[in-house]
């Protein structure tokens, strides 16, 4: 089960508020039926609040009032449904390709209580960006997806000029931003930002790539064909 650690309790309190309680029954789903269908590891169980959803909930400081949120490869729904629930302010997507995973995240989102905020999207974040069912976000966000080169060809398509990723990383993050600077400026995006949500809340803070879309960089056009010559006889 997913106790609630006394230890944690107070930086639960400040990060989701009045909701805390909704956190709590989304931290149940997580621990009981996540586990039971593969979504979670039974030896996450224990640690659902450190190091999901309180992990998840400090990257709300990051994403201004009122915003629209896309979250990519949302999973179990981290950090998306986390972050709708702190911030019921926000209206989020979750796209997921995987049938088992959106069926996981709409019965969550159903009982939860959040459909007003949230939608669940399956396919790929390439699909979501095309077509008469494409929701352009503020800020697109991604948790633990892909390599920072290959995240941004997916997610920056998904928002306008001035829209922003918000990819939460681990330890290597520094290293990534060096490694993929090069294919991040190819791409449209902004030199990335290293920030660490929820310092003095969190223990150990989050680490999340800031990328600003500064520019819409489409497929090269294509060469129009050749007409053919026709033979004279």
């Amino acid at each position: 089960m997913a106790v609630l650690a006394p230890e944690l309790a107070e930086a639960a309190r400040r990060l989701f508020g009045e909701r805390l309680d909704v956190a709590a029954a989304y931290a149940e789903l997580l621990a009981t039926d996540g586990v039971v269908r593969g979504l979670i590891g039974p030896r996450e169980a224990p640690r659902i609040w450190d190091r999901h959803l309180l992990n998840c909930a400090a990257v709300a400081e990051l994403i201004p009032p009122g915003a629209s949120v896309l979250d990519v490869g949302s999973g179990a729904g981290l950090p998306g449904v986390v972050l709708a629930i702190a911030r019921s302010d926000l209206a989020v997507t979750l796209i997921e390709p995987l049938a088992r995973r959106t069926a996981f995240l709409e019965e969550a989102v159903e009982e939860l209580g959040l459909t007003d905020s949230v939608r669940v999207f399956r396919g790929r974040a390439e699909e979501a960006a095309v077509g008469s069912d494409a929701v352009p976000g503020d800020v697109v966000t991604a948790r633990a997806v892909a390599p920072l080169d290959r995240l941004v060809g997916w997610c920056l398509p998904l928002t306008g000029a001035g829209g922003r990723l918000l990819a939460l990383k681990g330890a290597s993050a520094a290293e990534e931003i060096t490694e993929h600077g090069e294919a991040v400026h190819r791409l449209g995006g902004g030199q990335p930002v290293l920030h660490r949500c929820g310092e003095g809340v969190v223990d150990p803070p989050t680490t999340v790539v800031e990328i600003v879309r500064e520019r819409i960089v489409g497929p090269s056009p294509r060469k129009p064909p050749k007409k053919s010559r026709s033979r004279r006889r």
